[in-house]
């Protein structure tokens, strides 16, 4: 019986010291490429415009912004028979 009792006891002992401690912060301090990973994770969190969330995102990644629009090859004329992709529309 004491046996018993002093597992269960130490068992208990542990549990309770193991959730009274405090999780250590990460000591290693992060990479360029993990920061560069959580700035665009925080910038698709923003809500932004898409020309902004373009504009931000290339300047995170060092790349020159390319400009954005309508290039109007797009359009369809209901006139004019045009093939996409194999198939007529």
């Amino acid at each position: 019986m004491n046996r018993l009792l002093a597992v269960s006891f130490l068992l208990v002992t542990s549990v309770l010291a193991g959730c009274a401690s405090q999780p250590s912060p990460e000591l290693r301090p992060y990479t360029a490429e993990e920061t560069r990973q959580l700035a665009l994770e925080a910038l698709g969190r923003r809500g932004l415009s898409f020309d902004d969330y373009q504009r931000q995102r290339a300047a995170l990644l060092g790349q020159p912004p390319q400009p954005f629009g309508f290039d109007h090859h797009g359009e369809m004329n209901a006139e004019r028979s045009v093939v996409v992709h194999g198939r007529p529309s």
